[in-house]
């Protein structure tokens, strides 16, 4: 798919995209951005420069922590994973999510 048609995200919706990508496993961040990309189907581009900085907010904010281990390349690495505070914010986050789309939709519906 073209660059071109990849989409930026909204301010917010990053964090979202990253507590939810960790709800299931601990990851470290090119695994993030990678999973996010693949979801997608290549419309979300996460790059480096935005990632980094939304996991040390997470981090300080109590929301995820970070572990170093070793990635599957034998590299060592961060790894992040969710907390319990990061999952009351991830339910938050997506209530607010569905309202603000569904709120969109009819907007983008009106004749």
């Amino acid at each position: 798919m073209a660059r071109d048609n990849r989409l930026e995200l909204l301010q917010g919706t990053l964090d979202l995209l990253i507590l939810r990508t960790l709800q299931t496993a601990p990851k470290h961040g090119w695994d993030i951005a990678e999973q996010i990309e693949q979801t997608s189907e290549h419309v979300l581009e996460v790059n480096q420069g935005s990632l980094y900085p939304a996991l040390h907010r997470l981090e300080h904010q109590g929301w995820i922590k970070a572990e170093w281990g070793i990635s599957e390349l034998g590299r060592r690495a961060r790894f992040y994973r969710l907390t319990a505070e990061g999952r009351k914010q991830l339910a938050e986050e997506t209530e607010g999510w569905k309202r603000l789309s569904a709120a969109i939709n009819r907007v983008i519906r009106m004749a």
